[in-house]
């Protein structure tokens, strides 16, 4: 089969769980990183399927690697290969299918439940009390012919599916040691959002509280939901 074509954003933030998750199904990825300035492919043609990872830039930030990435998007579904989309990956799909990405109401850090929709449970499993784990500044809004998965009180729209496709503002490819890093050095917003939003930006202790099971329930949704996109390919 294909490879998987995985676009990573931040040098330091790979795929992990879903890096995990595609190597126990013989899947072989491409890992291209283009905001260091690695080439991108020119199509999807030689690609099974197309992963978008977070990051911190916004989507709406005028680079020209986001445009090609949200060409490769729509090339992706427009041959039938399931796209996947997580936060920043998720904003990518949502704009580049007509929606629009901008400041979320309050920022979402931490460990957050959602009020999952009631087709959710065909993605995530049996998702019914799940939280999970958010880091974002800016929220998309559901693009036309878009099906809603969730929402919270800070953003409206915690995920949407088109067809074989699924955009996620949370971050269910988190692992262990992707926690650890990002608690170890939290970006410069981290510590402004806190101080203004206690409520919705958690410490760093609140972080790492129950974080083995908050994790272990998370993945459970996460195979879920990679499973059906990965069947797409």
């Amino acid at each position: 089969m294909l490879p998987v074509l995985i676009l990573q954003y931040n040098p330091d933030d790979g795929p992990a769980f879903l890096g995990t998750w595609l190597r126990a199904q013989g899947a072989t990825v491409d890992l291209r990183q283009p905001l260091t300035g690695q080439a991108l492919p020119v199509d999807m043609s030689q690609h099974a399927a197309l992963a978008v990872l977070g990051g911190t830039v916004s989507v709406n930030d005028s680079l020209p690697a986001l445009r090609h990435e949200e060409a490769l998007i729509l090339d992706a579904m427009a041959r039938g290969k399931p796209v996947i989309g997580h936060c920043l990956g998720g904003q990518l799909m949502a704009r580049a299918l007509g929606a629009a990405v901008g400041p979320a109401p309050l920022p979402e850090i931490g460990w957050h439940g959602l009020d999952w929709a009631a087709d959710a449970p065909a993605w995530f499993g049996e998702c019914a009390g799940v939280g999970v784990f958010q880091w974002h500044f800016e929220a998309f809004g559901l693009p036309p012919g878009a099906q809603a998965l969730g929402a919270s009180a800070a953003c409206a729209q915690q995920a949407f599916a088109l067809g074989k496709h699924l955009a996620m503002q949370f971050h269910v490819e988190l692992d262990s040691a992707k926690l650890a890093a990002w608690i170890a050095a939290p970006d410069p917003a981290y510590h402004a959002a806190r101080a203004r939003h206690p409520a919705q930006v958690q410490s760093l202790a609140e972080m790492r509280a129950d974080a083995g099971p908050r994790l272990a329930a998370q993945q459970a949704l996460a195979a879920r939901a990679y499973a059906r996109w990965w069947s797409g390919a």
